[in-house]
C-alpha cells in the first residue's frame, strides 16, 4: 500500500504522512506508562503498520524506561533490510531508576545527550538513529549552543542521521 510522503524538513528523509508511535508499547512500571503491553503483539503491530506502508517509527528512551526502544529494535531487526522503517527517538528526560514514578530530570547537557544516544543505539540494535529529537526543553540552564553542538558532533560521527 502506498502512503503519501513528505520530505522531513531540510533532511533527505522522505517519510510517510502517518507514522507509528511507540509510547504505549513501553508498557507499565513508570510515571507515564500505559499499563501492561504484550511485546509480541507490539512487534506484530509494528510489522502490520510497516506492511501497510508506514515507513517511520517514533519512540523515546523514556518510554517504558527504554523498553519501547528494545521492542522497536526487535521488530525492526526482524524485517528484511529493504523493508525497515526509519527509527526516530528522543532524549533529554532522565528518570531516576530508584523512583520510576517521579518526574524525570529534563537535561540537555552534552555529556547526557551522548550517553542517551549511545544507550538508545544499544537498545535499538542499530548503528545509526535516523532522527534524534530533544524530548523536552532543558530545565537546568544548559546553553542551547552546547546541546546543539553535541548533536552536530553525533551527526558528524554517523551515530545520528538528522
Amino acid at each position: 500500500m502506498a502512503l503519501d510522503t513528505r520530505r522531513l524538513g531540510a533532511t533527505d528523509l522522505e517519510i510517510t504522512t502517518v507514522g507509528f508511535g511507540a509510547w504505549a508499547i513501553g508498557g507499565a512500571g513508570w510515571a507515564y506508562g500505559w499499563g501492561p503491553q504484550d511485546d509480541a503483539a507490539s512487534v506484530a503491530a509494528i510489522h502490520h503498520a510497516v506492511g501497510r506502508g508506514v515507513n517511520w517509527i517514533d519512540t523515546a528512551a523514556i518510554y517504558g524506561l527504554g523498553h519501547s526502544e528494545e521492542v522497536v529494535g526487535r521488530a525492526v531487526r526482524e524485517l528484511p533490510a529493504a523493508d525497515r522503517p526509519f527509527v526516530f527517538t528522543k532524549g533529554g528526560m532522565i528518570p531516576d531508576p530508584a523512583r520510576p514514578y517521579d518526574e524525570p530530570q529534563r537535561t540537555l547537557q552534552p555529556a547526557s545527550i551522548r550517553r542517551e544516544v549511545e544507550a538508545s543505539l544499544r537498545r535499538l540494535g542499530v548503528e545509526r538513529i535516523d532522527l534524534y529529537q530533544f524530548h523536552w526543553p532543558d530545565a537546568i540552564g544548559t546553553p542551547v549552543e552546547e546541546s546543539w553542538g553535541e548533536m552536530a558532533r553525533l551527526v558528524e560521527e554517523g551515530k545520528v542521521r538528522a
